[in-house]
């Protein structure tokens, strides 16, 4: 390793999440792999999230644990405050009611690692969960076995809690994007790894939820700005046309995922 002090730094966003927060530090607290530290970044929540990931973490005293709470501009905001905190080799953001998938997930992640040669970015699936943590379906897209720069030409093909990143070619999340900024980030941690690593599981449960109209408007027009600066405005466009028949497969999936879950095969 280059010298940091441990090799995973896990950060986690919060506001006003004290009902899915437990899940999310118990599936950090509890892997069996334990050369990290762990930074809750949360917003000045009024509901008690500080106070009950405290009380989780407090009961672990074999790991580096950070809590802030204060005001911030927002979800990326927050993120940016965690990397200037951070200080693992390895970069991993698991957002308020997302969940490592099993407690096993940071050993292989290490391994993954190890036998790379200190790969810019090691990566894996997704499932979409319900905020008891049963599996609704796997994401709408799949994280591909060879990713480059080009890949995400094609949208965000990795979710974002299932994209590790070596820490030293990472940048601040560019604020100026208020949703899609996870996007512009991805691509920007692309643009400089050597190599990137695909670890054929599922790393990471994300929990489904509703967007508003407004939105995911906004969101896909970011996304289609932050595609045009990359790829160029005419592959943006095509990419976009291509797009179509996803996007309606996607809102079927979502409709049947929050009008009726128990229709999505386990």
């Amino acid at each position: 390793m280059s010298g940091r002090s441990t090799i995973f730094s896990i950060i986690t966003v919060s506001y006003n999440a004290v009902g899915d927060i437990e899940r999310t530090v118990r599936s950090v607290m509890e892997q069996d792999f334990r050369d990290f530290e762990y930074l809750i970044i949360d917003g000045a929540s009024k509901d008690g999230t500080p106070k009950k990931a405290a009380e989780i973490t407090g009961r672990y005293d074999d790991i580096n644990v950070t809590i802030i709470s204060e005001p911030d501009s927002g979800i990326y905001d927050a993120m940016n405050k965690g990397l200037d905190r951070a200080v693992g080799e390895y970069l991993i953001f698991l957002n308020a009611g997302d969940a490592f998938h099993d407690t096993d997930t940071l050993s292989v992640l290490s391994r993954a690692i190890e036998s790379n040669n200190l790969p810019g970015i090691v990566y894996g699936q997704t499932d979409i969960v319900d905020k008891d943590g049963n599996r609704l379906a796997g994401r709408h897209l799949t994280a591909p076995p060879q990713l480059t720069l080009s890949s995400f030409s094609k949208g965000m093909l990795v979710c974002h809690q299932a994209f590790v990143v070596l820490a030293r070619i990472a940048s601040p999340f560019n604020t100026s994007y208020r949703f899609s900024a996870d996007y512009d980030w991805c691509i920007r941690c692309l643009q400089h790894s050597r190599h990137n690593v695909y670890v054929d599981r599922t790393l990471v449960d994300y929990l489904a939820e509703g967007t508003t109209t407004a939105n995911r408007r906004a969101s896909l027009i970011e996304r289609f700005r932050i595609m045009t600066c990359y790829y160029g405005l005419p592959l943006a466009i095509l990419r976009h046309l291509q797009f179509i028949p996803r996007f309606i497969r996607r809102r079927k999936l979502e409709k049947q995922i929050f009008n009726n879950p128990h229709n999505i095969k386990q």
